[in-house]
């Protein structure tokens, strides 16, 4: 699926809030929910969207995935 498409259907697990694609392009690295402040990674090309497998966003930008 494209990254545009698993936007219209994913949602934070945590707030139900939408989500951005980091980076935004057509392979997304994460999904990060601003409310929440987390990013929810992409391993194997499979969105991880478990609230306790969410990086926090200054850990993200860290390089701490």
């Amino acid at each position: 699926m494209q990254t545009e498409e698993l936007l219209q259907i994913l949602a934070c697990p945590r707030c139900l809030g939408g989500l951005e694609a980091l980076p935004s392009t057509a392979a997304a690295e994460g999904f990060f929910c601003p409310t929440c402040a987390v990013v929810y990674p992409v391993r194997d090309d499979i969105p991880v969207m478990l609230v306790e497998e969410a990086i926090s966003r200054e850990d993200w930008d860290g390089g701490r995935r």
